[in-house]
């Protein structure tokens, strides 16, 4: 809609404007790795460990290679696959730095590493063919708990399994320990989880053999650093490398590694030049062999003053990290977070936390949605509820009583970390009065009165740490920081507009926000702006998805760029019509002068003379209207939270019911409310899933027992209840003042169950999942 002369348009940022993806998406023309087909493709199957540690005595693939439709049969013993491994890299001191073969060739260290691979016409031949592989193990002990002594190391290099350990450490803990009135102590655990996004792992290589550039289509969140890593590995310039993120269908950051089937793709593109090699993992291949994550125990022992106020907190984390150190990101990724943000939004000047990654036979961890901090924030309010009850006080008490104030912003944690945020109390209220309190509390009263199933409610508080610099993001020391993005627009011969961002999209919106941010810095039409992502050859730089980092990072970068353009077009509208560029003003893509009765130009107009008619530009104005630019936040922004929810217990099945579910969270600008209230709902959705429902476990031995979607729960609809969604918006200090809403809502419900079931039957949770199992037998 155009606005009236003299009249400020309504801009895109803060509209739920039609998703520009949906087009394509809805309608059954997404383009996932899946659906390419090329000439000449060949296909792979995988074959995987069977034990959870062994030795490997023979792989012999002689048989299989005879199968007809079979091209090629591969090892981790060929010298093209021994030669290369995956090494994550840290400097910090206590980091025991080990290799991740492409396929296993001297032990097997998990059930479901790859080790041999098929190359066949067809998927359906490459699986029949690796049934054919001879294969002898020698089976060793497995080790599957990170808080037992191994009996056999995973690692020569690690005797006692430990990768990594960091002691955080603030203040006087023994002297606040003596002066407290309350000490609670716990030991908590959480469940391990899958990441299950709808679409798989997929990934297509094919190597050039005229000019040895390789092109590599892959369901990553990360392409640039898929190129970068592919390059270094394989000895190429990075200009020979391509990937291409297509549509992809969900990540949540298990698509945000370089997997070793990725690297072996390549390897084999390399041997078979010409040809593309193409894998689909199912989802038994996905729950055996994609990262998993949050298998960690909580030893945590608080104090508190009489008050309730919190005085100080003494914690030994150790985190599962599984058979190897996640590539790139280490295996300090999730101990480092624990760690760093286990004290939350709470006010805390004494703290020491022992915090560790411990390698095992297991599948290992990676990045998943919240990264450690949906256990943290169970392990932290678990401790604030035990307090409150052994000092008669109310939950809400108690967190109102050591939530960071606005007031006391910048809040330096006591793991160094600055937050930014501080509106903690003003989102627990918006909850309290969102779920009717006291309307709650008369209902339970009654319900105890008449003996009918128990009710109860429970709180969360959480900061998200999203959108981090290059200062927020040292800490695990790897020989790179992912601090910025870069963002080029160009404004075409006809006006339009073209952006090449370095964000890339799981399901997220990016290509939609993208360009709502650059349509309002340009000064155009949301519907003439054309975004490109995902293709190493078109965006300059971008380190993808992860950390609820891409409006604050990719979107700065975006808005930088944009208003670089908007410079540009004043200036040569400025000098055509004899103005000063501070007179004029860009809108709906038009240059509009003081006399606002009618526009100077078009946009397009002026593009025409910027590049078809050359001889029109004044003197010292170069043709084309681009720019790019990069943008780093430095440190990041906080996102402050808080969900309650109330739930109903049937006393004689355990069967624990959702009643009501409400969130606010702290978005800064919301670009798109639409987008912004999906996201939130959707990480709460999969925070339900992992509070009561999904659990990856392994037997002694280490093998997966709930390897199917039959025996790891999923939540469906039916299970996920409708939401209240509330907001506060207190702009981020960042071009656009947003800050990420990605993730936090993964972070409450573990906490939030929990509390609602112990003040339905004081029963207190210090193990998860929550199940009907459990719950029915804490009340026998």
């Amino acid at each position: 809609m155009t606005a009236a002369h003299g009249e400020a348009p309504r801009g895109a940022i803060g509209r739920s404007v039609r998703r520009k993806e949906d087009a394509r998406l809805i309608t059954g023309n997404g383009r996932y790795v899946s659906d390419l087909e090329l000439p000449r493709m060949r296909h792979v199957a995988f074959l995987r460990s069977s034990y959870g540690h062994a030795t490997l005595l023979k792989v012999d693939g002689a048989e299989a290679n005879s199968v007809h439709g079979v091209h090629g049969v591969f090892t981790g013993a060929m010298p093209a696959f021994r030669s290369i491994a995956l090494r994550a890299q840290s400097a910090l001191p206590s980091y025991v730095e080990t290799a991740q073969p492409i396929l296993a060739w001297e032990k097997v260290r998990f059930a479901g590493e790859a080790v041999a691979a098929v190359v066949a016409e067809s998927r359906y031949v490459a699986e029949d063919a690796i049934e054919r592989i001879d294969i002898d193990y020698e089976q060793l002990p497995a080790t599957v708990s990170a808080w037992k002594k191994p009996v056999v190391p995973v690692h020569a290099e690690a005797p006692d399994n430990v990768l990594l350990e960091r002691t955080f450490d603030a203040g006087d803990v023994a002297d606040a320990f003596a002066r407290s009135h309350v000490v609670v102590e716990r030991e908590l655990t959480t469940n391990r989880h899958a990441g299950n996004p709808m679409e798989c792992r997929a990934g297509v290589a094919l190597w050039d053999p005229a000019d040895d550039k390789l092109t590599f289509w892959s369901g990553t969140q990360i392409p640039h650093l898929v190129r970068n890593m592919l390059a270094e590995l394989l000895g190429l310039a990075e200009s020979n490398v391509r990937v291409i993120a297509p549509d992809v269908g969900g990540g949540f950051g298990t698509k945000a590694v370089l997997y070793p089937e990725d690297l072996a793709l390549c390897v084999m593109a390399r041997e078979m030049r010409g040809y593309p090699i193409k894998w689909v993992e199912d989802r038994a291949e996905h729950l055996l062999a994609a990262a998993h994550a949050r298998d960690h125990r909580y030893l945590m022992k608080a104090g508190f003053a009489d008050d309730g106020t919190l005085l100080a907190l003494d914690a030994d984390i150790t985190c599962n990290v599984g058979a190897y150190s996640v590539y790139p990101w280490t295996a300090g990724i999730e101990p480092l977070m624990a760690g760093g943000l286990l004290s939350g939004p709470y006010r805390l000047e004494n703290y020491r936390c022992i915090t560790r990654g411990v390698t095992t036979n297991t599948a290992y961890a990676g990045p998943y949605r919240g990264v450690a901090r949906p256990a943290t924030v169970f392990a932290m309010e678990s401790v604030m509820t035990a307090a409150a009850a052994e000092l008669g006080m109310s939950d809400l008490e108690i967190r109102r009583k050591n939530l960071v104030t606005p007031e006391e912003i910048p809040y330096r944690m006591p793991s160094r970390l600055v937050d930014d945020s501080g509106w903690y109390g003003a989102c627990l209220d918006k909850c309290v009065d969102a779920i009717d309190y006291p309307r709650f509390l008369a209902e339970q009263r009654r319900r105890r009165e008449t003996g009918e199933n128990p009710i109860g409610i429970g709180f969360a508080c959480y900061n998200e740490l999203t959108g981090l610099g290059r200062a927020a993001a040292a800490g695990p020391r790897m020989p790179f920081r992912t601090g910025h993005d870069a963002c080029t627009v160009r404004v075409d011969p006809d006006g339009k507009v073209t952006v090449l961002s370095g964000v890339t999209s799981q399901g997220q919106g990016s290509e939609t926000t993208i360009a709502q941010i650059v349509a309002d810095a340009v000064g155009v039409a949301y519907d003439d702006v054309n975004v490109r992502i995902g293709d190493t050859n078109e965006s300059l730089w971008g380190f993808g998805a992860f950390s609820s980092r891409q409006a604050v990072i990719g979107g700065g970068a975006a808005h930088r760029t944009g208003e670089a353009v908007k410079a540009k077009i004043l200036r040569l509208a400025a000098a055509l019509h004899n103005f000063d560029e501070g007179d004029l003003a860009c809108r709906d893509g038009e240059v509009w002068g003081p006399d606002d009765t009618k526009p100077l130009a078009t946009l397009a107009e002026l593009a025409r003379i910027a590049y078809l008619e050359s001889n029109k530009l004044p003197e010292g104005i170069e043709p084309g209207l681009q720019a790019t630019r990069f943008y780093d936040p430095i440190r990041g922004a906080f996102a402050a939270g808080a969900q309650a929810a109330t739930i109903e217990i049937d006393r004689r099945t355990g069967d624990l019911k959702i009643l009501k579910w409400v969130c606010t969270e702290d978005a800064g600008t919301v670009i798109n409310p639409m987008i912004v209230e999906g996201q939130i709902v959707g990480s709460i959705a999969q925070g339900i899933g992992g509070a009561m429902y999904e659990h990856l476990i392994y037997d002694d031995d280490g093998n997966l027992s709930t390897g199917s979607l039959l025996d790891y729960l999923m939540p469906t609809s039916h299970e996920v209840p409708e939401m209240i969604i509330e907001h506060i918006s207190i702009p981020a200090d960042n071009p656009l003042g947003v800050r990420g809403v990605g993730e936090g809502g993964t972070l409450g419900p573990n906490a939030v169950l929990a509390g609602a079931v112990h003040d339905a039957v004081g029963i207190e949770i210090l193990n998860l999942p929550i199940t009907p199992a459990t719950l029915w037998e804490a009340m026998q």
